[in-house]
């Protein structure tokens, strides 16, 4: 069952340009184009598509058809994808011929922003496709965040905190894509000034499912005591500040426990956590700590 023409709507396909009109192209309009001539954009910056969610929108397709055309531009003999082409992907699974496009002029760099805008609109990106967006748009378009923040409508402090997770290691930024931590707790590790801290830090989250709210007091107990250290000699500071971070961790496991928790560490970062329990009920209580830790 091919998509019914009339789920576009009286008002929008009224706009389309087809072949009732001698297969005449209008831009800067809605038109009805052969899906076999629309080659996708270069400047795509969403490369993971998800064929459960395509296979789910192909059938509502099937069913509905295309509610909100794509946008192309005319290049030569084909039309080139500005945006929407998850909706392209599925008309094709569909086996939709045409698809409604609006057709508009652009050049590479136009193109280029158009799709990166309309991609951060999508509710189903992750922090870091967002981040790599907006960079992408100051860098390769040449917007400033004061310009890309009118463009995209959003704060310049939300565009600032988006921009800041390219900063984090890759391993932090691989658990924010695959949404192991949460835009919370990256943003509070962005508050660590050293790399080694911040993977400490990010393990201690996915070992012991810390919220949001405790790493962000974690986080300010290592750098308010980091402030108020001594200063120290190039050559011990960072052996001292590893040394300072792991015992605050130490302290904090303490506090999680209900009791005096211990790291037994050598120079070569082996060693093993000893958490000391006064009688059978604590042990049960430490217990069922780590089994909810575990689910």
């Amino acid at each position: 069952m091919m998509a019914k023409r009339n789920a576009l709507g009286k008002g929008l396909g009224a706009l389309i340009e087809t072949d009732g009109n001698n297969g005449r192209i209008k831009r800067d309009a809605v038109n009805e184009i052969p899906v076999e001539k629309i080659k996708a954009n270069p400047f795509q910056p969403r490369k993971q598509f998800d064929n459960v969610t395509l296979t789910e929108m192909a059938d509502s397709i099937k069913e509905l058809g295309i509610i909100q055309p794509i946008t192309v531009s005319i290049k030569d003999d084909y039309f080139q994808l500005i945006s929407g082409e998850r909706r392209l992907r599925a008309a094709r699974i569909a086996g939709l011929k045409t698809i409604p496009a609006f057709v508009r002029t652009a050049d590479d760099q136009g193109l280029l922003e158009m799709a990166l805008v309309e991609n951060i609109q999508r509710e189903n990106l992750d922090a870091m496709e967002i981040a790599i967006s907006y960079e992408r748009l100051m860098d390769e378009c040449q917007l400033t965040q004061e310009k890309l923040s009118k463009r995209v409508g959003k704060n310049r402090s939300t565009i600032s905190n988006y921009i800041r997770l390219l900063k984090l290691p890759p391993e932090v930024q691989l658990g924010i894509r695959e949404q192991k931590i949460t835009m919370g707790h990256a943003r509070a590790l962005i508050n660590l000034a050293d790399e080694e801290t911040q993977l400490m830090v990010y393990k201690q989250i996915l070992k012991y499912n810390f919220s949001v709210r405790k790493v962000e007091e974690f986080v300010q107990e290592l750098t308010s005591d980091k402030k108020h250290d001594k200063p120290k000699s190039k050559k011990t500071s960072t052996s001292d500040s590893i040394n300072n971070d792991w015992k605050k961790l130490e302290k904090h496991l303490s506090s999680h426990f209900n009791t005096n928790v211990k790291f037994n560490r050598n120079n070569k970062g082996k060693g093993k956590i000893v958490i000391p329990f006064e009688n059978d009920e604590q042990l049960e209580q430490i217990v069922a700590s780590l089994d909810k830790l575990d689910r």
